[in-house]
């Protein structure tokens, strides 16, 4: 074991110049790159999705619950259902529970003196709920809701300001249409402008004190348009979901919706990218194979001289192939550690500089999303070491029938 080591390190550190020391800087380049790719490529889906879910569910939560409806649109108003409080109390006590939000939705027209716009106003209660809209928020703050009365201050998106010529701090009036009733007025001021970056949700909805909006949908006081929960544990939501669904507590009309089914275009997208993903992934893992295996295999044959001199005096076929895989195991670990190295350099440098843009319109985020998961960085070094190792034995093969004689005649 030491004589297979020593000879493997004066190969290593030989400075000799020879075909197969360009051969090696190929295949170290190679693992290198590959390795960068693939751990790059790891953090940059992981936090494409991550961000993106991080959008769907401030604006939605995990779980909603709401009354069934048929082909239900992001556009359509809720059926309203009556609040439950012996429900409530019982979703509170879940463990996995962080919050529960009753919201109500309701059209409205935003005036100003020149313009006019429709809306769907979103009254959501005071609490923890707000904070998931931070995240949002542009310009402005959020709306400071007050104790005894509703609060006169709502969010509106950037495309409405637009369209609108508004700013936030300005005054508007909301105007709240029912069928058969005169419309019915509020004058509210635009506490800040929000941005989702997903089109459907800026192009529509407006946020506002629950206290504002729910006497003016038309509903009986103790009427929503359903529950907003929010987990502790996102992987956790088809199963919660579930159990909610098939609690006895639950009324026979009311629906459990995860966020995936509250927006499955956009996670049918996400699981492309995911796809996608896996597929660089196969390709970089087997370039990295590739170079690997023929960097090892032009090694083998260039020190068949060596190889024949090795059986002269003695040596075993299992010592000549130890020297030859530990040489390639050197190589590989030298590679795997310089392309960790720079993928989370880059990865570091995007997370703090955020020098990589992209078209909110098309991506629905406006700069590359970066997540660092240790156990995908662990996976990738573990994983191209191991078939790596698996890899180099197929040259070292060639070892056994390899004869002393020709060998060291071999030029």
């Amino acid at each position: 074991m030491k004589i297979a080591r020593f000879i493997a390190n004066r190969i290593a550190r030989s400075k000799q110049k020879s075909f197969s020391r360009f051969i090696l800087r190929l295949s170290f380049i190679a693992t290198v790159l590959s390795v960068a790719i693939m751990i790059i490529t790891m953090a940059l889906a992981t936090g494409f999705q991550q961000a993106i879910e991080n959008k769907i569910v401030g604006f939605w939560g995990h779980i909603r619950i709401q009354e069934k409806q048929a082909d239900k649109a992001v556009g359509v108003r809720e059926i309203p259902l009556r609040r439950n409080a012996a429900l409530e109390e019982k979703i509170k006590k879940e463990p996995q529970v962080r919050s529960i939000h009753p919201f109500v939705n309701q059209y409205a027209l935003v005036k100003t003196q020149s313009s006019l716009e429709g809306v769907l106003i979103k009254g959501i209660d005071s609490g923890s709920h707000w904070h998931s809209y931070q995240q949002f928020l542009k310009k402005g703050t959020l709306p400071k809701l007050q104790r005894d009365t509703f609060s006169r201050e709502i969010l509106l998106s950037t495309y409405h300001a637009n369209r609108l010529h508004i700013q936030a701090g300005d005054s508007v009036v909301l105007y709240f249409t029912q069928a058969g009733q005169a419309p019915r007025a509020r004058k509210v001021v635009i506490a800040g402008l929000y941005q989702t970056g997903i089109e459907e949700y800026d192009r529509l909805f407006a946020v506002a004190d629950l206290r504002l909006v729910a006497p003016l949908t038309g509903w009986e006081s103790n009427q929503i348009g359903g529950y907003e929960i929010f987990l502790k544990d996102p992987s956790q939501a088809i199963q919660i979901a579930n159990q909610f669904f098939e609690s006895e507590t639950l009324p026979p009309t009311w629906d459990v919706l995860t966020t995936r089914e509250l927006a499955p275009q956009l996670f049918d997208w996400l699981n492309m990218q995911v796809v996608t993903r896996n597929v660089l992934l196969s390709f970089m893992t087997i370039v990295a194979l590739v170079n690997l295996l023929t960097c090892l295999l032009v090694l083998v044959l260039e020190r068949i001289p060596m190889i024949g001199i090795l059986k002269a005096m003695g040596s075993t076929d299992l010592l000549i192939q130890q020297i030859f895989i530990r040489f390639g195991l050197l190589l590989t670990l030298g590679g795997i550690a310089t392309g960790t190295f720079i993928a989370l350099g880059i990865l570091w440098l995007q997370n703090t500089t955020s020098f990589i843009r992209l078209d909110q319109s098309a991506y629905y985020i406006d700069t590359v999303a970066v997540e660092v998961v240790p156990l995908h960085v662990i996976s990738v070094m573990g994983g191209t070491f191991i078939i790596s190792a698996f890899v180099l034995l197929l040259p070292t093969l060639l070892v056994k029938k390899i004869s002393p004689l020709r060998a060291i005649r071999f030029n």
